[in-house]
């Protein structure tokens, strides 16, 4: 019996050293070996980009102002009647009246009197010059005749000039009480805007006193501080873009230039004309931009530049498709372009897009070049 045991366990110890054999033919098949390590994989891109490159763009140079809008010119209307009551107001702050628009009227109950009394006053002065011209007419009839002397002929005479001259006295005085009647109306003295009103219904003229203001034609002006060496690049006829305050753009030609610097500021004034429905209001400030003509520049799609801890970077794209970041320089901005002024040369790939997703030294997958 020892025997029999002896000779099943060296089979087993056969069959255990054949199973590790196998084991391990399978294993170095595989590859699954313990000392075995994993091959490196290929390099994946980390983005599909699309590939831009600097372009030549002709923009328009401009030169930024502020400045304040006024009347072109503003009338200041007062009664040339004084120490009448007013008894109406007829217009108001904001208002657009006419040439010859009454804007107020005067109470005439006085000066209504004072014209009729001066007319009655004129129509008897004719009366009395119509009898005194009667009177020269019968005394040289009579002194032809020999009834009367020369003195009382030259007598006759003086009373039909005497006559006639209060005539005349009384007839510039009848026009001047109708002339104050006619001012009781106060009317408008051209087209325009009132922009201040300080007549009130029951209170008495005042010599010199402001009643109302008025914009004339309606037409405002923006009046833009500039430097001296900014007023030598202005000329007269140079177009002007503001902003309105509802964010629209308008409009306007340089139409004077001033011919001093003030020696506080150091400021000289452009004066530039406004179209009337500029939708601005007089004494606002405002900002705007005159254009000084074209000048080239080379561009790139805003969404080329990636801006980093205060400065612009583009990303470029070497023959084997890996990006390097390059710090650039940038100008103005127009719609959806910028304009780079150094760092970046012509030709040149960057990445037209996704360069906020990119780090230095990665790999791209380029699907084309923007036209």
């Amino acid at each position: 019996m020892m025997v029999d045991y002896l000779e099943n366990l060296n089979s087993n110890k056969t069959c255990r050293i054949r199973s590790g054999l196998m084991l391990a033919v399978l294993l170095s098949l595989t590859g699954c070996g313990a000392d075995d390590t994993a091959a490196p994989a290929a390099g994946k891109p980390a983005l599909t980009v699309v590939t831009t490159t600097l372009k030549p763009a002709q923009w328009m140079q401009t030169l930024s102002a502020s400045g304040s809008v006024v009347a072109w010119q503003e009338a200041v209307i007062g009664a040339e009647v004084t120490g009448v009551r007013i008894a109406e107001v007829r217009v108001n702050v904001g208002d657009r009246v006419s040439k010859g628009q009454v804007l107020a009227v005067l109470a005439n109950d006085t000066m209504s009197a004072n014209e009729a009394e001066s007319r009655a006053a004129l129509m008897e002065s004719e009366a009395l010059l119509a009898e005194a011209s009667a009177n020269v007419a019968r005394t040289r009839k009579l002194a032809k005749a020999g009834f009367v002397s020369a003195q009382q002929e030259e007598q006759a005479v003086t009373a039909e000039n005497t006559a006639r001259a209060r005539r005349e006295v009384q007839r510039a005085r009848h026009q001047n009480s109708a002339q104050r009647l006619a001012q009781q109306h106060i009317t408008a003295p051209d087209a325009g805007v009132i922009s201040a009103r300080q007549a009130t219904a029951g209170t008495l003229t005042q010599p010199g006193a402001e009643l109302f203001r008025l914009i004339r034609q309606g037409r405002l002006e923006w009046h833009a501080d500039l430097t001296a060496d900014e007023l030598g690049l202005i000329h007269k006829g140079m177009k002007v873009e503001l902003m309105s305050a509802q964010g629209k753009v308008v409009h306007g030609v340089v139409s004077a230039i001033g011919p001093a610097i003030n020696p506080q500021t150091r400021y000289g004034q452009a004066r530039v004309e406004l179209p009337n429905d500029a939708e601005l209001i007089a004494g606002m400030f405002a900002r705007g931009r005159f254009q000084l003509g074209p000048q080239s520049a080379s561009v790139l799609p805003q969404s080329a530049v990636v801006l980093k801890d205060g400065a612009a970077y583009v990303f470029v794209v070497d023959a084997k498709s890996r990006v390097s970041e390059r710090k650039v320089s940038v100008g103005r901005r127009h719609g959806e372009q910028i304009q780079i002024t150094a760092g970046l040369e012509e030709g040149v790939a960057v990445v037209e897009s996704g360069g906020a997703f990119l780090v230095d030294g990665d790999l791209v997958r380029v699907t084309g070049t923007a036209k």
